[in-house]
């Protein structure tokens, strides 16, 4: 993912950013800022506390596996789902320690418990993502900002990055096909003019973005694959390969909330196939 976009498609209006965005450095393509992240520092691990984390699809999945969770168990156990009017698709938030402290749950004194499966926000810290509303015709595209947080002290460390090469030492490059798909799904142009899914798509949305294990019992132990016209090696990924089921999740509900001819239906499936 590059950051290299022109103007005119990544046009970003203050007033659409989320509120932690509003006031911080717009970082354009190419420029680079100082950061490093280290145990010697004193505030190391102190970003980890009396903090909102939003987890994408990819951070859930990777997160349950981590510590052995299914992924139902996990959400049940690690999230809460934040309800508002402005939201047009359901939020996966990791539930914090309590109060006064409210510090992540993975964290110890040595740092991340889960460090590898850490979640996106965690990895992109410093760099904050804003993408624009949607617009028919055009895709949208990231901008990035730099969060400069008193409390932080690495952002005086001498080492330099730009997005990119930080994307990469945190290793997004890895997962990008997952949070790109989804990140097409939050930013589809069905919701321009603000359309909101009726109950019964959000509940979908939630299943097979999230709730991974659902969505994979719901293809196998209904008659989802007599209705779809699947190829038979994609469904012996979607019985073990993760990664491949999210992908495919991605796909499914484009289909089944906006429509889309994603999904080749058997000549013989009937009017239930319909989203």
């Amino acid at each position: 993912m590059s950051s290299a976009t022109s103007p005119a498609r990544n046009a970003v209006d203050p007033q659409t950013l989320p509120e932690p965005l509003k006031d911080k450095r717009r970082l354009e393509a190419g420029s680079s800022f100082c950061f490093d992240c280290q145990p010697k520092l004193d505030c190391f691990t102190r970003c980890c506390s009396d903090v909102n984390i939003v987890l994408t699809p990819a951070d859930v999945l990777g997160l349950a596996r981590r510590i052995g969770l299914g992924t139902r168990e996990f959400l049940e156990r690690h999230t809460l789902n934040p309800i508002t009017r402005e939201l047009h698709l359901p939020v996966v938030m990791l539930r914090m320690g309590p109060a006064p402290e409210k510090r992540c749950p993975f964290v110890t004194a040595q740092g991340c418990s889960v460090y590898e499966a850490r979640p996106w926000a965690c990895r992109m810290y410093p760099v904050g993502m804003g993408l624009p509303p949607a617009r028919p015709g055009v895709e949208p595209q990231p901008a990035w900002f730099l969060f400069e947080d008193e409390f932080c002290h690495g952002r005086g460390e001498p080492r330099t990055w730009t997005v990119e090469s930080w994307q990469r030492d945190q290793g997004l490059d890895e997962r990008e096909d997952l949070e790109e798909g989804f990140r097409e799904l939050v930013g589809h142009s069905w919701f321009i003019g603000g359309r909101q899914l009726d109950p019964r798509r959000i509940e979908m949305f939630f299943m097979a973005a999230y709730d991974l294990d659902t969505f994979r019992e719901f293809i196998f132990s209904t008659t989802f694959l007599e209705r779809f016209d699947l190829d038979a090696a994609l469904v012996e990924d979607l019985r073990a390969d993760d990664r491949a089921l999210l992908r495919f999740a991605f796909r499914w509900l484009r289909f089944a909330m906006f429509g889309e001819p994603t999904m080749p239906r058997r000549p013989a499936a009937t009017e239930e196939a319909r989203p």
